[in-house]
Order: C-alpha cells, then structure tokens, then sequence
C-alpha cells in the first residue's frame, strides 16, 4: 500500500486528520488523539500516546510489505490486529463520526 492508500483507508475507518497524522481519538475526549499514524517517506508507524504525554511507536513497517485484506478490512504487517482494542476504538471513532454527521443534517 502507498501512503495515499493507507490514509484513504484510514480515513474512510473512523480515523481523522491532526495536525498531518491519520488519528483515533479518546472515547470520552474527542478532541484529543491517543493512536495516530505517522506516515513517513518509505515507512508507515503506528504510536500510542502514553499518560505521560509522550508517543510511543508499537508498529511500523515499510509500504512495500503493507497490503491490505480484503476479509480483515485492515492493512496487514502493520501491527494493527496486534494492538489490543484498536479496532473497537476504530468503530468507537466511526460511529461518532457517523452520529456527527445525523445531528448536523
């Protein structure tokens, strides 16, 4: 996958632009980032902000080895499946994105 694919991706699965990091917000503080996606020249890093403040990359691997599964519905050699309770914070952010958009309509 390139990295206009995985930020399509990203953000047509709950995640949201900050600053320039495809993001998953905090379930009870919208408006603050704890994962984000940092999507270099030749890699692609998964972080995760700790209580501390600071970011702290758990995944990352080259595009080159990033595909996607279409059965998953997820990039694989990512480290997304690894990451415990990422997709449940995906559809969280979803969902929130989705009702937004109800209540503004």
């Amino acid at each position: 996958m390139t990295k206009e694919e995985l930020t399509t991706w990203a953000l047509s699965n709950g995640w949201q632009m900050v600053g320039e990091h495809p993001s998953l917000m905090k379930p009870k503080n919208a408006n603050e980032a704890i994962v984000r996606m940092v999507l270099k020249a030749t890699v692609a890093q998964i972080e995760i902000k700790k209580p501390s403040g600071k970011w702290e990359k758990v995944a990352g691997e080259s595009y080159a080895k990033i595909t996607y599964d279409d059965y998953a519905e997820l990039p694989t050699n990512l480290g997304l499946t690894t990451i415990s309770g990422l997709t449940m914070l995906m559809q969280d952010n979803k969902d929130r994105q989705a009702f937004a958009k109800l209540s503004k309509s």
